[in-house]
């Protein structure tokens, strides 16, 4: 009885060991070694070596020089300690029709969403589109962890007018420069083709400077 429970403890102790300290060590070290920017968080410096965001979390980007991310539900908004989406089913009419900003009595509303239709005509005032414009669906819902990084290519291609606008360049340069920025399908099947709005953002103030 006593040498079995003896051998049971060096069990346990050999295992914590090799679980909790040998194996988490020989893993870190080899993504340090291997892959040392991913491992390190996929960390995005700019020109001065500043930390300006990471190449995995979205940002909120609100100038019209800009290209904007899609909508998050991540607390406030691109909240990287607050991941999450809204849980809100395709007929939730909440979702679809969201919820007045204002009370009947004319307060700010504390439960105000902006739903879907209100977002895709946000969208299109915002960049110049005509009333009843299909939008892309990835610029008018929120994704499930709410810091999606990335963009479709169609959702890019309509903003590319009101940045190259802002930026005072022709609108053809700017969309070179998506097409520059898009990625495809990894390994050529798994996904769909993405646009990664942050480091877009900064290659256009490296290559078209806003004034």
């Amino acid at each position: 009885m006593i040498k079995q429970l003896i051998i049971s403890i060096r069990v346990t102790l050999i295992t914590l060991v090799i679980v909790s300290f040998v194996y988490p060590l020989v893993v870190s070290v080899i993504a340090q070694a291997a892959m040392n920017k991913q491992a390190n968080g996929s960390l995005v410096r700019n020109s001065a070596g500043q930390v300006v965001g990471s190449e995995l979390l979205a940002q909120g980007f609100t100038k019209a020089i800009y290209f904007q991310p899609r909508p998050s539900a991540a607390g406030a908004g691109y909240d990287p300690t607050a991941s999450g989406g809204t849980n809100l089913g395709p007929t939730s009419d909440k979702l679809i029709n969201g919820i007045a900003k204002t009370l009947p009595n004319g307060k700010p509303n504390p439960s105000y969403f902006e739903g879907v239709k209100n977002l895709a005509d946000d969208y299109r005032a915002e960049n110049n589109l005509p009333a009843g414009t299909p939008v892309p669906v990835d610029a008018v819902t929120r994704s499930a962890s709410g810091l999606d990084p990335d963009i479709t290519p169609e959702n890019a291609a309509l903003q590319a007018p009101r940045v190259a606008k802002a930026r005072g360049v022709d609108a053809a340069s700017v969309q070179a420069l998506v097409d520059q920025y898009t990625k495809g399908r990894d390994l050529g099947f798994i996904g769909e083709p993405r646009v990664n709005v942050l480091m877009l953002n900064l290659a256009l103030d490296s290559k078209y400077p806003s004034k």
